[in-house]
């Protein structure tokens, strides 16, 4: 296997392309073999048209000046490299072999503490470098968290990520929202989203605690917290903060996940206020006790056990179809 040639442009006919992986409202995300080297890769593939059409040239800007500025965390996907031809944008991606966290969920059904514990942490390590660089997820959710071969994390998908102001600059904000921008339309995904950006749509950091919060209760009983038969009905739940715990759920992780869900962004556990405590207060709650937080990603993950809720049968999907037409439309481009 060959070393990567970082200066050499890429096109789509240096890659091999495999079996789609995952897909969005303009995109594709397939498994690729780079032919000169024989690494494995993810690779982005925008539908250009689509992209026009729709007026979402802005996401994709946003998407890879994101990855680009956040490049090098063990934690966050890594960007390789971008090329197009006539129909298509190519974000060359680096690859999770073991899928996102949301397949691994159901597969166990829900996670016992342990398993739990440990992935927040590297969660928390993520959001923890992507702040520390300005930048607000904005949607952080099971699907968007991805495992590579060793079952370590990497958080992906930044096109609705928002790049604040740099901090002392005359636009940036303080206190409990860390940061606030301007207003701006709601993007996130329904379970996930915070009370304030369905009533101000303030983008903040705090927001992605609250998601936190909802993983993490999602991780321990297999289900988010806030759920409804659409998501007008979710968005009611979530502005009322109406969620219950299930039965046996561990009661540190009931007081942690309290501790982030909460109405009042200024008091979310881990925001930069008196009352959250920045990072030095979320990591130091008692649902890490004993966590080496200097050595996590070193670590062996612990072996996953099924915790509240049993597992769920996952149907594969046939992708060959779509693979072969992808080969297809490359060869005679």
């Amino acid at each position: 296997m060959s070393e990567l040639d970082p200066l050499r442009r890429r096109t789509a006919n240096d890659f091999t392309f495999g079996d789609s992986i995952g897909d969005g409202s303009y995109s594709t995300v397939v498994h690729a073999i780079e032919k000169d080297s024989g690494r494995d890769f993810a690779i982005k593939i925008l539908d250009k048209r689509h992209i026009l059409k729709h007026d979402k040239a802005k996401y994709v800007h946003v998407e890879k000046d994101v990855l680009n500025h956040l490049n090098g965390h063990q934690f966050v996907v890594r960007l390789y490299y971008t090329f197009q031809d006539q129909a298509s944008l190519y974000f060359v991606l680096e690859y999770a072999k073991t899928g996102d966290m949301l397949e691994l969920i159901k597969k166990y059904g829900s996670f016992d503490l342990a398993t739990t514990r440990f992935y927040v942490a590297e969660i928390v390590l993520a959001l923890e470098y992507i702040h520390g660089k300005n930048v607000i997820h904005r949607d952080l959710k099971p699907e968007n968290v991805l495992l590579g071969e060793d079952m370590h994390i990497m958080l992906t998908d930044f096109g609705t990520a928002k790049l604040l102001p740099v901090v002392g600059s005359q636009d940036e904000g303080q206190g409990g929202t860390q940061g606030q921008n301007k207003r701006n339309s709601f993007v996130g995904t329904a379970e996930y989203v915070s009370p304030e950006l369905l009533s101000d749509k303030v983008a903040s950091k705090a927001s992605d605690f609250w998601a936190l919060g909802c993983m993490t209760y999602q991780m321990l009983c297999g289900r988010p917290p806030f759920q409804g038969k659409t998501d007008y009905m979710i968005f009611q739940n979530i502005l009322k903060v109406d969620y219950t715990y299930p039965d046996n759920f561990p009661p540190v992780a009931q007081e942690f996940v309290s501790a982030l869900i909460r109405l009042n962004p200024a008091s979310r556990l881990g925001v930069d206020s008196e009352e959250g405590g920045g990072y030095t207060a979320l990591k130091g709650h008692a649902f890490f006790e004993g966590m080496d937080w200097e050595n996590v990603g070193k670590q062996s993950p612990p072996t996953i056990t099924s915790g509240l809720s049993p597992p769920v049968k996952v149907v594969p999907i046939d992708a060959t179809d779509f693979v072969n037409r992808l080969n297809d439309m490359i060869s005679n481009s």
